[in-house]
């Protein structure tokens, strides 16, 4: 795929939620609660809580907010009960899309869900019509430069499922989705910085999108991403670097 670029897709991706981040404190506290309220309270026997609490940390949010969320999750606080729902669809180009979400109501959600797909060239599907095209993982990336031995010995050693080196230079570790922390702790002790590292819905056959198939889908991804109930946007679709 001449001009496709993982590490400048990974880019584009971070920069999208990067321009949200007036919301990332909202989906932290919601993705703490709903955590500390499925597995409990200490993050210690909590993985999910614990990669919730070190994602909110590395946004800065402040400890009490944190701890507050907590405890909504256990009950020691009162607080709005969210659940999980996981919506399916085709974007532009028949590019496959998963929207997770937590809401407080279901109904307000899927309308929102459902407006985005229909504005910008795309359709709401069933539950499981594009599931099956993605793995559930964790997924490290480390960008260009990195040495590829070194990534090899210490993220197999670790636990990772597989190692992937892009043509342009990127590196991109699988791993089990319990696995994620351990691997990605190993890395960095061995002085190798992951640029992101976060559990996933992995597509398992990327469809690259350009002219305005690209532009179409971009947009949808950025209408979907900007709800807020929406807590992440998974696609099959990758864009030609130069698009």
């Amino acid at each position: 795929m001449a001009g496709h670029s993982k590490w400048a897709n990974i880019r584009f991706r971070k920069e999208r939620q990067d321009a949200k981040r007036g919301q990332i404190f909202t989906r932290l506290i919601r993705e703490i609660t709903v955590a500390a309220r499925n597995g409990g309270g200490d993050p210690e026997f909590n993985p999910r809580l614990r990669a919730a609490i070190e994602k909110a940390k590395e946004h800065n949010m402040p400890a009490e907010n944190i701890e507050r969320a907590i405890k909504r999750g256990t009950g020691e606080l009162e607080g709005v009960s969210y659940e999980e729902v996981r919506y399916e669809g085709y974007g532009p180009g028949g590019a496959a899309v998963i929207v997770d979400c937590m809401t407080d109501n279901r109904t307000r959600t899927v309308a929102e869900v459902r407006h985005a797909f229909a504005k910008h060239g795309g359709n709401l599907g069933t539950e499981g019509c594009v599931a099956f095209q993605f793995t559930h993982c964790g997924q490290i990336i480390l960008p260009p430069e990195t040495p590829e031995d070194k990534v090899l010995e210490v993220a197999l050693e670790a636990g990772a499922d597989d190692v992937l080196t892009h043509e342009d230079g990127s590196i991109e570790v699988i791993t089990p989705p319990y696995e994620l922390d351990k691997v990605k702790a190993a890395l960095v002790a061995a002085g190798l910085e992951p640029a992101a590292a976060e559990v996933v819905w992995k597509a398992q056959n990327e469809i690259e999108l350009t002219g305005d198939d690209a532009a179409k889908m971009r947009k949808l991804l950025d209408a979907l991403e900007s709800l807020d109930d929406v807590q992440a946007v998974y696609t099959s679709a990758v864009f030609d670097e130069s698009e």
